[in-house]
């Protein structure tokens, strides 16, 4: 079994887009930050949150260089989906204003 966060597993790594893996591995920076300074001031309770904070870093890192070399593929964009169905609620909306103008024409 993996050491680790569940939320990073290599699985979901693989269906986020490269801007999210990018802000995941920001946050996941400031959290090792934040670890290593709790460390060095005696405050850190659980240790090894460091070395699964690490091994995160670590999964982005490669998916990332992946994708980059074409191991990888992108997820499909999540972003299309959202647009067409942006389209498909206008076009009804916009069919469900002309058949009540036909029917107060027809009145």
């Amino acid at each position: 079994m993996a050491v680790g966060s569940k939320d990073l597993a290599p699985a979901q790594l693989d269906g986020l887009d490269s801007e999210r893996l990018v802000a995941e591995l920001r946050k996941a920076k400031e959290e090792l930050f934040n670890l290593r300074f709790q460390s060095a001031t005696g405050q850190l309770e659980n240790h090894g949150r460091l070395k699964s904070v690490k091994r995160d870093i670590a999964r982005i890192y490669t998916v990332l260089r992946e994708r980059e070399l074409g191991i990888r593929p992108e997820p499909a964009p999540v972003v299309e989906a959202k647009e067409e169905k942006k389209a498909k609620k206008a076009s009804k909306k916009a069919e469900a204003a002309e058949a009540a103008t036909t029917e107060e024409d027809a009145k």
